[in-house]
């Protein structure tokens, strides 16, 4: 295979994220060429401050892949994006896709194009966040119009106290599993896991294998459906769970 004949995608992600790269490595390969540039550590800022960072740094960043010819990129950083709303952040994105020359996708535009796709107007929301984030979240996707059944909520561990303690980056498949199966699902909602930072294919494979019939999204795979669909060389996709959301929204 001649590698530097293959689409080549960017991605940005915060500097702590662990998972947004083997994932898209993972969906994407061997049918493309995955490059990462990332937000600039903010040491000693608030959560919302750091959000509200990304947004401003967001060009320099994509900026950073210099004069590489890439076919598209994707903003692999969901919470920043839920500060805007919608109409606003697709706007950014048009935008920014105008000033650097090629498509620039968030991946809550992807997720929202994704949802288009499949005909999904119902979500319940499995979120890693703490509690004002995983409002910000429900309330973007409620303001783009799909409507919210509920929301699992999954705690990278407790503390001492007794209380869930929230970190995306730290959420296991087995705590993720564990929540979902607790809940009754309407027969209509589509599970769509929030956030770029957690570690979901593993729980997808075991969900899918549990309830076929079910949509599954998560950020990291409704963006690179999205960068295939805008920069795809037309050959079927190698990973199964790209695969299944393939199908669907053909």
């Amino acid at each position: 295979m001649n590698l530097s004949s293959l689409p080549r995608i960017g991605v940005v992600v915060p500097p702590e994220n662990p998972t947004a790269e083997p994932e898209f490595h993972h969906l994407l390969s061997p049918r493309m060429n995955v490059y990462t540039s990332r937000f600039p550590v903010t040491p000693g800022v608030g959560l919302r401050k750091m959000l509200e960072t990304y947004n401003d740094v967001l060009p320099e960043t994509v900026g950073a892949f210099g004069r590489m010819r890439l076919h598209a990129a994707v903003v692999a950083c969901s919470a920043s994006h839920y500060l805007l709303d919608p109409d606003g952040d697709r706007t950014f994105c048009a935008e920014l896709s105008a000033r650097v020359g090629f498509p620039v996708q968030s991946s809550t535009q992807a997720i929202l194009t994704a949802c288009g796709a499949l005909g999904v107007t119902r979500l319940t929301l499995v979120s890693p966040y703490e509690s004002w984030l995983t409002d910000t979240s429900r309330a973007f996707w409620e303001q783009a119009g799909l409507a919210v059944d509920g929301v699992v909520r999954v705690p990278a561990a407790q503390d001492p106290s007794g209380d869930d303690r929230y970190d995306p980056y730290e959420v296991t498949t087995e705590v993720i599993l564990e929540r979902i199966r607790a809940r009754k699902l309407p027969d209509d909602t589509a599970l769509l896991f929030t956030g770029t930072g957690m570690a979901t294919l593993a729980a997808l494979a075991e969900l899918v294998r549990e309830d076929a019939d079910r949509t599954l999204l998560t950020s990291n795979l409704a963006s690179a459906w999205w960068a295939r669909r805008v920069a795809g060389d037309g050959t079927p996709a190698g990973h199964p769970l790209l695969r299944r959301l393939e199908r669907a929204a053909a």
